[in-house]
């Protein structure tokens, strides 16, 4: 298919000696990329064989999405993967981290489905001849609706349906790909899904949350097993997705008791089985009410802290936690009527309190340095020891875009917000953190799950009429950092001469 993509100026950005004022070194051995997932910009939602994932339930139930928006067509990339390939090599990226659809390779969690893998294997070659190493997730979020039928993440069934599947995948794909993580961000599977009722499958029960928890850290534990056993020479994983949480009142143990069970309740609960194959004694303590422990089995432990390779760390902002109600809140939750609650399933007196930071569209703080005590404490505490490789696999801003008429957006904010977490990471970097790489989320403007198509995420804008795709200041700002391996100060601003002003730029947000 012929690439529809616009830009004001050219893609391709040759390696040249151009040295931005303000600029550090990026290494050379560390990787950039992009990220997405099949639900958010495949479409195609009943060709070639793929049925319904929850998901699609979901986004079809009223009050559920914004506008009511569904992923049944979303960015077409079924259709358009070879365009969206010739973009991402026409920016230099190095690699593409994009996840495989369950309801595409294994309809209703079923038998294989060939057409389905004909797709991936497609998607894989296309990668490879244009020299983008591809990066594989096997679950982001789009479990088939069959087995949600049959309670889903809540029993401990769909374990084995999902290593089916994964092998299934790695059958077609696993002299193809090297990089292979099981899920991504169990927690929002988990918690949002069946605990907080803001994402698929919309259940709001602390127990079922923690249930489904548990049995994806089984699955993953299952599948590295699986996987090892077949190849040695994979690198596997997981990603996960984490905050830093502050105590509002570092001197309050109310603030303090706070902020740690929120890090228990997103962080430690997959941390502590994944590398010290035990879950923490505070949050069993915290959660003994809710039934966790009724679904540990004898081995689980044991199968969960199977030795990974690489851990993909999420990151999009801390937060400052304390023990009563903010008098003003961050207003970054949807909800369109239906009944929600807080994804914690035992945290009732943990608050999320705004610091004054500057917010992105989706109304998050913008907080770079808390990426960089993050990966320090991944690398301190459970990497570094473990001899477990870390890549920032998803970060990134929505804002509200503003097209010119050539549909160009100047998003200086977005530039800057990438450029200031590049910065932490290289700060982390030179902390002694050996971190490999960094993938923004996203390539493509896409169906944000609950928010629907209101947030755009991407750094190529998507006309959602015609799906034109037209990289913005931020794609080619990425591009040229690939390019010259020179990292800018956030707001400098290049001339064509390759001189930088730090003056330059105001944010547009």
């Amino acid at each position: 298919m012929t690439a529809q993509t616009r830009s004001p100026q050219p893609l391709i950005v040759p390696a040249t000696d151009l040295v931005l004022a303000q600029s550090r070194p990026v290494p050379q051995d560390f990787v950039l990329g992009v990220a997405t997932a099949a639900y958010q910009i495949e479409g195609a939602r009943h060709e070639d064989g793929r049925t319904d994932s929850i998901w699609d339930t979901f986004s079809h139930t009223q009050g559920a999405v914004v506008d009511g928006d569904t992923g049944d067509v979303a960015c077409e990339h079924y259709h358009r993967y070879a365009a969206d390939v010739a973009l991402m090599k026409s920016l230099g990226m190095q690699s593409y981290r994009f996840s495989t659809s369950w309801d595409r390779v294994c309809p209703d969690g079923g038998p294989v489905n060939a057409k389905g893998l004909d797709f991936y294997e497609r998607l894989v070659d296309s990668l490879l001849d244009a020299g983008i190493a591809p990066w594989l997730t096997l679950y982001h979020w789009d479990l088939p609706q069959a087995l949600e039928d049959r309670g889903g993440w809540t029993s401990r069934e769909t374990v084995d349906r999902f290593v089916d599947y994964s092998l299934a995948v790695h059958d077609r794909l696993g002299d193809k790909v090297r990089t292979w993580t099981t899920l991504n961000e169990p927690f929002c599977a988990a918690f949002l899904g069946y605990t907080a009722g803001m994402h698929a499958p919309g259940r709001t029960s602390p127990a079922d949350g923690l249930a489904a928890a548990h049995h994806l850290m089984l699955a993953h534990g299952r599948v590295v097993q699986e996987l090892r056993a077949r190849d040695a020479s994979l690198e596997l994983g997981l990603t996960l997705n984490f905050t830093v949480a502050d105590p509002l009142d570092p001197s309050d143990p109310r603030d303090v008791d706070a902020a740690r069970r929120v890090d228990a309740q997103m962080n430690r609960i997959f941390l502590d089985p994944v590398f010290r194959g035990a879950y923490p004694a505070d949050l069993l303590d915290d959660v003994r009410h809710l039934g966790l422990e009724d679904h540990i089995m004898d081995g689980d432990l044991e199968v969960i802290s199977t030795p990974i390779d690489v851990l993909g760390v999420n990151y999009y902002n801390g937060e400052a936690i304390g023990h009563e109600p903010p008098a003003a809140s961050l207003s970054d939750s949807v909800n369109g009527g239906r009944f929600t609650r807080s994804p914690f399933p035992a945290a009732d007196d943990s608050y999320r309190h705004p610091r004054g930071l500057p917010v992105t569209a989706m109304d998050w703080e913008i907080q770079p340095e808390g990426l960089t005590r993050l990966l320090v404490r991944l690398h301190e505490e459970y990497a570094g020891p473990a001899g477990v490789a870390l890549h920032v696999t998803e970060n990134g801003a929505a804002f509200d875009d503003a097209p010119d008429e050539d549909g160009f957006v100047d998003d200086r904010g977005r530039t800057a917000y990438v450029r200031a977490h590049l910065g932490a990471i290289l700060d982390a970097v030179d902390a002694g953190v050996p971190v490999r790489g960094y993938f923004y989320w996203s390539l493509l403007d896409n169906f944000e799950w609950a928010w629907g198509y209101a947030k755009r995420f991407g750094i190529v804008r998507v006309d959602y009429d015609t799906q034109v795709r037209t990289p913005k200041a931020s794609a080619l700002d990425l591009a040229r950092i690939i390019a010259t391996r020179r990292l800018p100060a956030p707001w400098a601003e290049p001339d064509a001469s390759g001189a930088g002003d730090e003056s330059a730029g105001e944010s547009t947000t």
